[in-house]
């Protein structure tokens, strides 16, 4: 049941150059069941991964299932930064922990902590950010810069900071993206990611693990296999595009 890929493997096959992909899943340190699951998708194609990581919200067991697959090479897979704690601090309007209403003085702090909570745990790790919500305010690209940071990822739909010294890889489909506030479906999916593998940039791909299920998986399991089988397709980690895209 692979027709829904159809549009993207006709763009794949009549590539003149490689389309390259990453694939990132956000919210480790929610649902470490789910994010297991996850995993051992992506350990049996060798698709890489990167994990955007919540410190707070890290255990030692999400420390452990991450640390045990990375090293015993089950799978090919890098963790990052997910904001601090995942938490919303607008009063109004959308939600965002790196938002409008704090101050580059506040954002700095949190980040920090985040970045050495992290470390703390799980060693070194890429200079990449993910804010939650895939959003932030606009002087948090310098904050991140400031704070040696590397690559900042956001969804498309949030515009590039512009800011020297950071290079940003943005989503550009949701796996759970909504047309006219209604989830796409699978043949829609298959739309988006062919529509992205068209373009000039990365086919970049978000995945939320604490809300797939064992369907969302299966289509996953296909999705990987093309990519990881067809010659006009390439995949890598954030921080090894970032060093080709270098401002």
């Amino acid at each position: 049941m692979t027709g829904w890929l159809d549009p993207l493997r006709a763009v794949l096959d009549s590539a003149e150059r490689p389309v390259t992909f990453f694939f990132r899943d956000d919210d480790a340190g929610w649902d470490d069941e789910a994010l297991a699951a996850l995993l051992d998708v992506f350990g049996t194609s060798g698709v890489p991964l990167d994990v955007a990581a919540i410190p707070e919200a890290m255990s030692p067991h999400t420390v452990d299932l991450l640390a045990s697959r990375r090293e015993s090479g089950r799978n090919d897979l890098t963790v990052h930064q997910h904001g601090l704690a995942h938490v919303n601090h607008e009063p109004e309007g959308r939600k965002c922990e790196f938002g409008p209403s704090r101050s580059a003085e506040q954002q700095a702090d949190d980040i920090a902590r985040g970045r050495d909570l992290l470390h703390s745990m799980m060693g070194d790790l890429p200079a990449v950010f993910t804010p939650p919500w895939n959003r932030c305010a606009p002087w948090t690209a310098e904050v991140l810069r400031d704070l040696g940071f590397a690559v900042l990822s956001r969804d498309l739909s949030a515009g590039l900071a512009g800011v020297d010294g950071l290079v940003e890889l943005p989503i550009t489909v949701d796996w759970y993206a909504k047309r006219t506030k209604v989830p796409v479906d699978r043949a829609g999916r298959g739309e988006l990611l062919a529509e992205s593998a068209a373009g000039p940039g990365p086919v970049g791909l978000m995945l939320h693990h604490e809300v797939m299920g064992e369907d969302d998986r299966a289509d996953l399991a296909d999705l990987l296999d093309l990519v990881a089988g067809h010659t006009a397709a390439a995949t890598d980690h954030l921080d090894r595009l970032a060093l080709t895209r270098v401002r």
